[in-house]
């Protein structure tokens, strides 16, 4: 009997946690109600200034237009998780994504293509080539957005990818390879904000970016050389114009000043013959009023005009009996530079 009465060993060694349950389970409406304001306080959130936050209560939008659903930066309160979820998207920070669905990879320098490893696009005149791509865009619509998360990376490389594809397949390759190459990548930046608006992404494409675009190592020196040739001729194009630019004004100008040089000679002509005519009909007319004096005149005039080429006019004296027989007058040719000879005299033929 005096053994049952002792106190056991084990109720020895649990009396120090017996006691310190008993401690806890008095005060244990203190534990509760700081556990329970901690979890209160989890749900507040600080919208950074380059921040826009949506929240999420149980998994749907919180807020029935565009406005109430974005909460801009400041303090935010929401009720903890698995209540309320807070998204937080930098509506202002301009991301990049690399794209390289349509690279060659390592295959840049391989002379083989493995359509199983590297990624290629066919153009419009169907020659392949391969292309590595950087997207630059920003989140737009932070409520659309939150719906994809980190998916929406995937979801951009998927529009953006499919957007090339169709563009390269409406091109030829030298327009890719050149002066093409503006036209490849607006059209595919349209097409590829067209596919992420469709899809309700939230996500605005800034800009695209070829980082290289190559046909296959193994055609690269057979592109080089069209790329040449293509050069080659387009420069001599431009000198063609360039020539052209500079001789039609000049041919142009000449005939201007020829057509004014003609018009001028034809006006001169025209008066002087004008002239001549009114001479012609003024000495009619004076004939008609004075014939001896005017045939006098113009003998006279005749005369003087013959003789003046001459270098020296001797006159001969008429005959005793008043009449010529015969007479003969030689007038020696004059030579370029040299003093004209004296006449020789008259010959007389009886």
């Amino acid at each position: 009997m005096r053994q049952l009465g002792r106190p056991s060993e084990i109720r020895r060694l649990a009396a120090p946690l017996a006691g310190l349950l008993d401690w806890a389970w008095q005060r244990m409406h203190w534990w509760v109600a700081a556990m329970a304001l901690l979890y209160a306080l989890s749900g507040l959130t600080i919208v950074k200034p380059d921040e826009v936050a949506v929240l999420l209560r149980w998994g749907r939008l919180e807020g029935s237009t565009a406005a109430l659903q974005q909460h801009g930066p400041g303090l935010l309160f929401a009720f903890p998780p698995p209540v309320d979820e807070v998204v937080r998207v930098r509506v202002k920070r301009i991301s990049e994504l690399r794209v390289t669905a349509l690279a060659a990879g390592d295959g840049w320098q391989s002379n083989t293509l493995d359509p199983l490893t590297s990624g290629y696009a066919l153009t419009g005149d169907r020659n392949v080539v391969h292309l590595d791509m950087v997207a630059r865009y920003r989140v737009k619509e932070p409520a659309a957005w939150a719906f994809y998360g980190a998916k929406a990376d995937d979801v951009l490389r998927v529009e953006v990818t499919a957007a090339m594809v169709r563009s390269l397949g409406e091109l030829g390759i030298d327009r890719v390879l050149a002066e093409g190459r503006k036209t490849l990548i607006a059209t595919a930046t349209r097409r590829a904000q067209a596919g992420l608006d469709a899809v309700d992404s939230g996500l605005e494409l800034f800009s695209l970016e070829l980082i290289r675009l190559a046909p296959p190592a193994a055609l690269a020196s057979d592109f080089d050389a069209v790329q040449s040739a293509f050069i080659g001729a387009e420069t001599k194009r431009k000198d063609a114009l360039a020539f052209a630019q500079t001789a039609v004004p000049g041919a142009q100008a000449a005939a201007e000043s020829a057509v004014q040089t003609a018009h001028a000679d034809a006006a001169a002509d025209l008066a002087r013959a004008k002239g001549d005519a009114e001479a012609f009909l003024a000495l009619g007319r004076e004939y008609r009023a004075n014939p001896e004096v005017v045939r006098e005149r113009l003998y006279r005039d005749a005369v003087e005009r013959a003789t003046a080429a001459a270098g020296s006019v001797r006159w001969v004296p008429p005959p005793a009996h008043g009449h010529y027989q015969g007479l003969r007058i030689s007038i020696a040719p004059i030579t370029p530079g040299k003093a004209a000879p004296e006449s020789a005299p008259p010959n007389e033929e009886n």
